[in-house]
């Protein structure tokens, strides 16, 4: 059970990012081109480009630390004897899935907070962007607790090909 729905978190998430790029990567190519064809612009490409940036990287938390794919200092742990090292790996752990928790939960706070401020262009209340934040965060909690038990047993991630639904035997 926990697989399906997993798979379906990871397709989600990943059709969310690929939607965000191919719309950033579209506004910003067709407002480029027409500034140079046109000498015109839309006016609202810059915005719209900018909160599609904020949703991308909040959301891409998740999936680039179910890889392994954020900075880490590993001296530390690959110094200890392996129980010493499963120690710090838990307690990792611990302070990452707090952070998070604590940022979905500030993220919220803040989006309500905003909701009645408006973005100056396009208008639309500026919570709606500012929930990319406590998306993000809960899903990364998601993605880094499907993770937890190979990171602290093994220091092991999932591997990029696995988070690909159209790879062979992934997830």
């Amino acid at each position: 059970m926990f697989t399906r729905i997993d798979r379906a978190v990871v397709a989600a998430n990943r059709a969310l990012l690929m939607a965000a790029l191919a719309a950033m990567s579209a506004i910003v190519f067709v407002n480029v081109a027409l500034r140079y064809l046109t000498s015109d612009s839309l006016v609202w490409a810059e915005e719209v480009a900018r909160y599609l940036m904020i949703w991308l990287t909040f959301l891409g938390v998740g999936p680039v630390a179910r890889i392994g794919g954020h900075i880490a200092i590993d001296n530390l742990q690959d110094g200890l004897p392996a129980p010493g090292a499963r120690a710090l790996r838990v307690l990792v752990l611990a302070l990452v899935v707090a952070f998070c928790g604590f940022l979905a939960w500030i993220g919220i706070d803040f989006a309500a907070r905003t909701w009645i401020q408006t973005t100056p262009v396009t208008e639309i209340p500026f919570g709606l962007i500012a929930l990319a934040m406590p998306a993000g965060f809960a899903l990364a909690l998601w993605h880094l607790l499907a993770v937890a038990h190979g990171y602290v047993r093994e220091r092991r991630f999932e591997t990029e090909e696995a988070l690909d639904p159209n790879a062979a035997g992934s997830l």
